[in-house]
Formats: structure tokens, C-alpha cells, sequence
């Protein structure tokens, strides 16, 4: 006899969004970071003058990481109420069948 599985329980949602959420946005924070550093190296060596760091952080990659922190947010959050639906509805139909 196998176990039942436990009915869904949406007390997990918020941290499982929260979560991705955060990595995400670090991953693109320290990606655009990462782009950021080199293009303003590439340009400060072109023009022959000291790279300035400091449009790389506050130009480049704060608002790229904003953004795609607002956005991984909204599709996590999706993905989660739908994924919850969808165990919710099927744990009801194992449970009449």
C-alpha cells in the first residue's frame, strides 16, 4: 500500500518566490556587472582616458538587476499559483478515485 500525498499547501509559495527571486536577481545583477565592467574598460581604453567603475554599477547593472527582478518575480509567482492549482486539482481526483 502506498502513502497518501499530502494535500498542497500555499505556505510555501511566498518563500519559493522570494527565493528564486533573490538568485535571479543576483545572477543578473553580477552578469550585467561582469558586462558592464568590461564595456566601460573597452570604451575608457578607446578614448584613452581613466575607466570610471561607478557607471557600471549605477548605470548598467542596478537597473538591469531591477528589472529583471521585477520580471523573474511576476513569472515565478505565475508559475507557482499555477503549479499549485494544477497539485490541488489533481490531489482532489486521487483522492475520489
Amino acid at each position: 500500500m502506498s502513502p497518501k500525498p499530502h494535500p498542497p499547501r500555499w505556505s510555501g509559495i511566498p518563500l519559493r518566490v522570494l527565493l528564486v527571486t533573490f538568485l535571479g536577481t543576483l545572477i543578473s545583477f553580477s552578469v550585467s556587472l561582469f558586462l558592464g565592467i568590461v564595456g566601460t574598460g573597452a570604451v575608457s581604453v578607446l578614448r584613452g582616458v581613466h575607466a570610471n567603475m561607478t557607471i557600471a554599477y549605477r548605470h548598467i547593472a542596478l537597473p538591469t538587476a531591477a528589472v529583471a527582478g521585477s520580471i523573474i518575480f511576476v513569472l515565478t509567482l505565475t508559475m507557482e499559483i499555477r503549479h499549485y492549482r494544477q497539485s490541488k486539482t489533481l490531489a482532489s481526483i486521487e483522492r475520489v478515485s
